[in-house]
């Protein structure tokens, strides 16, 4: 074992000294060329060279940082120990602290040179923790994984499946490991009064709601959820490498449908007295009101349902399909992953790096979901019985199949979605004013792909 250790140190100290030589190459000569490595969560003094960030030969003891949401922190307290004692000839001191996957981003880029050496976060935020030098490029570790873990970094990733892998790259390069899936919406419905036929078709379940004096509620002011609409008819939304967006939903999709026909097939359901429009962040507080018989949601809200209607009762389903230009079109949904990360900037990048993939192995992803039941993205654990057993998460992969399009677009194009869903929500677009729709559209399209000021 400790040759296998020392094997890791000295490939994780070359990969990591050339990209410093490489990145100072560019620098101003005035710079410090110690300030990007100021991380004061290591141990290591100033003064070391920038090999000193591999790892230890010497059996002193090695300072590391994880940062994981509240809900982990047991859950990863153990993990951390699980660590420590497979590597007992090298002596550590790991310190976790609390941080939300869904704030990592803020967190970090404040400064990444003070930020954990190890850390989840979403995956929509990888772009920018990229550019910022916050995530080490563990493509260059790949040497030095199969030498102490028998890995390379490609054999870690097709131990995942493809769209976590998809979500973790960036240029060709591995900038994170998988950590879960799971993170995308489906149909939440009460069997008590509403069918599995029924929730195929949302002609159907807003018939079904009806019939049976309850709503099906959605979020509709926010364009994480009603973007599922677009996705779903073929259009799609990607960003650029400034960081501006690219959209289409204005014109005429890959599948011949039009923008119009779109927001005409939400404006449909948005007017059916059985539908219910839920603000942004208030789709728990809509469940447990008790007017819903289904809802739009994702894992997040499944002991809510359970708790409103009866576990017993408790129904789940990939999203309907909706009317559209008078045939009927799947509804996507946006797909994202957690993450985890190893900070650019850690004095300790090489232990850094194991300590991460010890945490998002096959093993730590079964604890994972037994601790909290997230949907692993390692392919053998996805396999497991208990996970395949999982309605919740079949419903989840079944919506991912269906369509599910990994999330991948810039910060302008939260607040035109959101206006354009709103619009339709209260009202003030009617079917058949197409002109009204197609300004609408454009409106949206031109703030969404507006120039990164």
């Amino acid at each position: 074992m400790k040759k296998k250790i020392l094997a890791f140190i000295m490939a994780a100290a070359t990969c990591f000294s050339l990209t410093a030589c490489s990145t100072s190459s560019n620098s101003d000569s005035s710079d410090n060329s110690g300030a990007g490595n100021s991380n004061s969560n290591s141990n290591s003094d100033s003064s070391s060279s920038d090999n000193s960030g591999a790892g230890s030969s010497d059996g002193s003891t090695i300072d590391l940082v994880v940062w994981g949401p509240e809900e982990d922190q047991t859950f990863l307290t153990g993990l951390i120990e699980d660590f420590k004692n497979q590597y007992p000839d090298q002596s550590f001191n790991i310190q976790l602290g609390v941080e939300s996957e869904a704030t990592a981003k803020d967190t970090v880029l404040t400064d990444p040179s003070a930020a954990a050496d190890v850390y989840a976060f979403a995956s929509d935020q990888l772009n920018d923790l990229v550019a910022a030098g916050a995530l080490a490029d563990l493509t260059a570790l790949s040497d030095a994984f199969k030498a102490i873990t028998g890995n390379s970094i490609d054999d870690i990733m097709a131990m995942n499946i493809e769209g976590s892998v998809a979500a973790a790259t960036k240029n060709g390069n591995v900038y994170a490991l998988p950590l879960g899936a799971g993170n995308n919406f489906f149909m939440y419905y009460d069997k008590s009064k509403i069918t599995e036929n029924d929730v195929m078709t949302w002609d159907g379940l807003l018939s079904a709601a009806s019939a049976a004096g309850k709503k099906a509620g959605m979020v509709f002011n926010s364009g994480w959820y009603n973007g599922g609409f677009f996705l779903g008819a073929g259009f799609t939304a990607s960003m650029n490498a400034d960081g501006t967006t690219n959209l289409d939903w204005n014109k005429t999709s890959a599948d011949g449908i039009t923008g119009v026909q779109v927001v005409e097939g939400m404006i449909s359901i948005a007017s059916n007295p059985a539908f219910m429009a839920i603000a942004d962040n208030d789709i728990s507080n809509q469940i447990a009101a008790g007017e819903l018989c289904a809802v739009v949601s994702g894992s997040w809200d499944m002991s809510t349902v359970e708790a409103a209607w009866g576990a017993e009762n408790v129904g789940v389903a990939k999203l309907p399909t909706y009317t559209c230009g008078g045939n009927q079109v799947q509804q996507g949904c946006y797909s994202g992953f957690k993450l985890m990360g190893v900070n650019g900037m850690s004095k300790q990048v090489g232990w850094a790096a194991v300590l991460a993939e010890f945490l998002t192995n096959e093993s730590a992803q079964m604890k994972r979901y037994e601790a909290r039941q997230l949907a692993p993205t390692n392919i053998k654990a996805s396999e497991a019985d208990a996970v395949m057993a999982n309605e919740m998460l079949a419903a989840s992969i079944a919506q991912d199949a269906a369509c599910g399009v990994l999330q991948d677009v810039g910060g302008k194009y939260w607040d035109p979605t959101a206006t354009l869903g709103e619009l339709i929500a209260q009202g003030q677009l009617k079917v058949g004013d197409t002109e009204a729709i197609q300004a609408a559209l454009d409106t949206m399209v031109e703030g969404v792909t507006a120039p990164v000021e």
